[in-house]
């Protein structure tokens, strides 16, 4: 299980007939990293399990340095290496260090893998314990090299990170709204956490 970060097609792209504009919403892909050789080719920080889809050549991505459009893509070891056609040399690929990479993606688009969903999917999701509890809600999806956690803010304002990994998440239902988390103790921001150990212990106490 994990979120992916992005979806849908590239920015620019035609839709299907009367498709509602309103339908899309815009997710960051990457970020670019500094400049690579002399030809203006540069390291992205990706952000997306789809690089090869979300960065195929003819891409325009409409940024705060103006549309870039892929022109080639390559792999350097585990790095992706793409060149814009409007950064033809170091010198201009420099000047794009930093720039964030979004794309317009289509709100109810899901990835081709059923154990992936896509940022947007998962925040304002309550997350809630096992026996349907409330926790808290996802306000944010941060991607790590080790994992992806689900920040979740609680109650009382406070913010905990849950690994958002099948032992953790087990179900992620996306028409209620919710996903369940088995056990957010330790995760939790200290007054949060003794409350769910609290639940925890009178879930586990005999009737009577």
């Amino acid at each position: 299980m994990s979120a992916a970060g992005a979806a849908g097609e590239a920015a620019g792209a035609a839709g299907a007939a009367g498709e509602n504009v309103a339908s899309r919403v815009e997710v960051l892909v990457g970020r670019v990293g500094r400049a690579h050789g002399l030809r203006g080719d540069l390291f992205v920080e990706v952000r997306t399990d789809e690089p090869e889809r979300r960065f195929a050549v003819g891409t325009k991505f409409a940024t705060s340095a103006g549309r870039l459009t892929v022109e080639a893509t390559r792999w350097h070891g585990r790095r992706l290496l793409v060149r814009f056609a409007e950064a033809s040399d170091r010198t201009a690929a420099e000047v794009l260090g930093g720039v964030e990479l979004p794309l317009e993606v289509l709100t109810d688009e899901r990835p081709g893998d059923p154990e992936e969903f896509y940022d947007h999917q998962l925040v304002g999701l309550s997350a809630c314990t096992s026996e349907g509890d409330p926790i808290g809600q996802v306000t944010e999806v941060l991607h790590l090299p080790a994992q992806d956690l689900l920040a979740v803010q609680t109650a009382s304002g406070q913010v905990g990170l849950i690994p958002f990994v099948r032992d953790m998440v087990p179900v992620v239902d996306l028409e209620a709204r919710r996903l369940t988390v088995t056990d957010a103790v330790g995760l939790l921001p200290a007054a949060d956490d003794d409350a769910a150990a609290s639940a925890d212990l009178h879930d586990g106490d005999p009737e009577g």
